[in-house]
């Protein structure tokens, strides 16, 4: 399946400033496919070593000797290995000693050499002793499979040209096979292997056992590595639907268990935020440019990497998430704050906040920073898509600001001047433009 990061992992490959590459990203979301496709379509061979439960390399970084690690390298994977013509391929780096920190050593003494490492869990899995390679690697995250490629995986390459123009956002014939295809985004999600079911089977079945599995091995990573906090872990992780299912979706530890506290579940959140399961939305209180400045580090929302998984974990009736248009205001529109999120961090967004008022009821449902100025974002999830918070946020609150406002919504584009309704099939098209505009210079 094509994946978008592809190119930028091209881009990487013929940098003259290339580094050795960490491909992060939580597990099962491609990233042993991803490189692999790589190394076999842009490199003569491939040297490939996975570290997970293979005590035949267990000491292969022993010592930085750099000279013998090549040899012992080449010796296992039964390939020549050319600089510039082999990709070295280290997968699930953090279950040997010392394979991230031998990344600095392929950085600074064979610089010549292609080596991307790949790990589900680097982020929770720091070896004692062991330092992280500051300033000697490239990084990059792969996400879940967006919508777009969700759709390129179902072969629909028209509707992906009308995603890219605005002009098709206005059409309801277009909006129609959209919103059918969402709806079955919504229940599929964006792992590959199941999108893949999905794609080559068309059961729903299937693919709610895949999520199941997948689910039940994210438990066992729970049990395996997070040592004295799994049980807190699997409390957090599975109060997120019922979290995300009230109207207020501000995270409550008191939800987790009664009279839970920050103090008590603070490392077991923090352990699935490193291992890339959840994202943490915090909330914000100013407006202003950067908004990390004024970032409230005790409120936030929890949000789960995958809207799929999010289906699975909440046992979400499969046959009313393929046939009904219940499935976008379920959970009071968790599932489409969970899409939006989603999409918009796997599109180039790094940070999302909300913003709320401690003497008002009033709540905007996303936060991010534009060129100028913040963009304030809401998600509707049903027909009626009155803003009344986002218009009084905007015009009320700050209207010395001059926020242009962005609503995702079931209903096709339409700009009302304050605002403009972006359908929710169109998230990551918009995105994308966005990016694109901030990256441009500003002409003075």
């Amino acid at each position: 399946m094509q994946r978008t990061l592809y190119n930028e992992l091209v881009k990487w490959k013929n940098s003259p400033q290339r580094k050795p590459m960490i491909l992060e990203g939580a597990r099962q979301v491609g990233k042993t496919y991803l490189a692999k496709e790589l190394g076999q379509n842009e490199y003569a061979n491939m040297a490939y070593v996975n570290f997970y439960n293979n005590p035949a390399v267990a000491q292969l970084f022993r010592d930085f000797d750099m000279s013998r690690i090549l040899l012992e390298l080449s010796a296992y994977s039964g390939e020549t290995i050319t600089p510039g013509q082999t990709l070295i391929f280290l997968d699930e780096v953090q279950e040997v000693d010392n394979g991230i920190a031998s990344l600095k050593y392929f950085c600074e003494n064979i610089p010549e050499y292609h080596v991307i490492a790949a790990g589900s869990l680097l982020g929770v899995m720091n070896k004692e002793g062991e330092s992280y390679p500051v300033g000697k690697v490239n990084t990059l995250r792969l996400f879940p499979m967006t919508f777009e490629e969700f759709l390129l995986a179902l072969g629909k390459t028209e509707l992906l040209k009308c995603l890219e123009q605005p002009s098709s956002w206005v059409s309801p014939t277009i909006h129609e096979s959209m919103i059918t295809l969402l709806r079955h985004y919504y229940f599929v999600g964006g792992m590959p292997e199941v999108v893949n079911a999905f794609v080559q089977r068309n059961d729903a079945n299937e693919v709610r056992s895949l999520q199941k599995e997948i689910l039940m091995a994210y438990d066992r990573d729970f049990a395996k590595h997070a040592k004295s906090e799994t049980q807190k872990i699997r409390m957090v992780w599975n109060s997120i639907p019922a979290q995300l299912a009230k109207e207020n979706k501000k995270f409550i530890f008191g939800a987790v268990r009664k009279g839970g506290r920050a103090a008590t579940f603070d490392n077991a959140l923090e352990w699935l935020r490193e291992a890339a399961l959840v994202h943490k939305v915090k909330r914000n209180h100013n407006p202003t440019l950067p908004l990390s400045f004024y970032a409230d580090m005790d409120s936030f929302k929890l949000f789960i990497h995958d809207v799929g998984l999010l289906g699975a974990l909440s046992n979400a009736n499969p046959f009313q998430m393929l046939s009904s248009d219940n499935v976008f205001v379920e959970f009071k529109g968790a599932f489409t704050e969970n899409f939006i999120l989603q999409q918009m961090l796997a599109n180039g967004i790094e940070n999302a906040y909300y913003y709320s008022k401690d003497n008002s009821t009033m709540e905007i449902d996303f936060l991010i920073d534009g060129i100028d100025r913040a963009i304030p974002i809401e998600a509707k999830a049903e027909e009626n898509v009155q803003s009344k918070s986002l218009r009084t946020f905007v015009t009320e609150e700050y209207p010395e600001k001059k926020f242009h406002a962005i609503r995702f919504s079931m209903r096709p584009y339409i700009n009302q001047g304050w605002m403009e309704n972006i359908p929710l099939w169109a998230v990551g098209a918009w995105t994308r433009s966005l990016q694109i505009h901030k990256s441009q210079p500003v002409v003075t």
